[in-house]
């Protein structure tokens, strides 16, 4: 197959999108396909990745990202490249387009929907701005062969908004990268030695610090006894969260990756995810590969990624939070069950398997017709 990649997001900018989307040229590379990618203008990024060339179109910085606008290049690349199938990352401005263009030529078109856009203007407030965002992601979902989503809850999301065509793919996740034997690495023990001097039970977030995260929240484990909290990664939102969580014995070990990140998380024994506007939650399965119980809230993503009482807790206001940990914190067995039923939960969901179920909607669309033609202009 010969496979256009237009992300919202990618490197130099790490987080799920970029994460997915490079496991997904991965895959295309190692088995034979053909791709480009199609992203927003930043510092740093690659002219290719994965042997697949890297094309970038203009952009705006927006809290920290860069964001991609419509340009007429990307409808030239797509002509010029004539692929089989567009994937279409998170899309929204440089998605849109692209979908258009792909429409106009002929070309399936696979959109993953990916990004709770309409939360965070719910979040802020914006009430009018959320039900016109979603009217926009209707208006860009619409024009796509098929809408994947990752989990039960976004699928419900789409089909309240209108959206038809939608179809479940989850994620992958990196079964040797995140491993309870890294347990045992010297890394894994400096990190344990450097976060519980004392053998204190070391509590741990690890994502994106942004206000839709809701780290805050971890200010509910105050005076849990026995306890040490880490907290791996960056973000707008830090000065907030250093600041709700100062009376805590909190360590902060800023953002890691590869061999770093792995041994974090399995230098922790409980993995806390607080925010409750995730459509997936793939450290939720990251710390399941490690082997960690996960508590998580019973909203969006973590709905489909958490058994309860099985390999975690799910919880619905701060109250459960801070009880799920403390059972947690007190009963090292229940820590170890869980976590061993967390690494059976995921052990089918290798990047190969996962993207193996995504070439298979890839070759649907090709086989569907062509979608209904989409107003040409944005709705108002």
């Amino acid at each position: 197959m010969r496979v256009a990649v237009v992300s919202e997001s990618f490197l130099p900018t790490v987080n799920g999108v970029t994460t997915s989307v490079c496991r997904v040229l991965e895959q295309l590379a190692e088995q034979g396909h053909e791709a480009i990618v199609i992203s927003p203008a930043a510092p740093k990024v690659p002219t290719e990745y994965a042997g697949f060339p890297v094309y970038t179109v203009p952009a705006m910085a927006y809290r920290q990202f860069p964001v991609g606008l419509p340009s007429p290049q990307v409808s030239r690349l797509l002509a010029d490249f004539r692929p089989d199938v567009l994937h279409a990352a998170s899309p929204f401005l440089l998605g849109a387009q692209a979908i258009a263009a792909a429409g106009r030529l002929g070309i399936a078109s696979v959109a993953i929907y990916q990004t709770d856009v309409a939360g965070y203007a719910r979040r802020n407030k914006f009430a009018l701005a959320a039900a016109g965002v979603w009217r926009l992601i209707k208006w860009v979902h619409d024009g796509a062969t098929i809408t994947l989503a990752p989990s039960s809850s976004a699928i419900a999301d789409l089909e309240t908004a209108g959206i038809e065509r939608v179809e479940r793919w989850g994620r992958g996740v990196d079964l040797e990268r995140y491993h309870p034997r890294n347990r045992t690495s010297q890394l894994a023990r400096r990190y344990r030695e450097f976060l519980s001097p004392g053998g204190e039970v070391i509590v741990g977030y690890i994502g994106r610090i942004a206000p839709e995260k809701q780290v805050e929240r971890l200010r509910a484990l105050r005076g849990i006894p026995g306890i040490r909290i880490a907290v791996v990664g960056d973000g707008p939102a830090l000065p907030s969260v250093q600041k709700a969580l100062r009376p805590l014995p909190v360590t902060y070990l800023g953002r890691l990756s590869g061999e770093e990140l792995a041994a974090a998380y399995a230098a922790l024994d409980v993995f806390v995810h607080t925010g409750e506007e995730e459509t997936f939650g793939q450290t939720v399965q990251e710390a399941h590969a490690s082997g960690l119980p996960v508590i998580a809230p019973a909203f969006g993503g973590p709905l489909d990624l958490v058994e309860y009482g099985i390999d975690g807790y799910l919880f619905r206001d701060d109250y459960e939070l801070r009880n799920q940990v403390r059972a947690l914190v007190g009963d090292g067995p229940m820590r170890l069950r869980m976590g061993e039923a967390g690494r059976r939960a995921v052990l089918d969901r290798s990047w190969a398997s996962i993207c193996g179920e995504l070439f298979a909607h890839y070759e649907a669309a090709i086989g569907q017709t062509r979608p209904a033609q989409r107003p040409a202009r944005l709705p108002a």
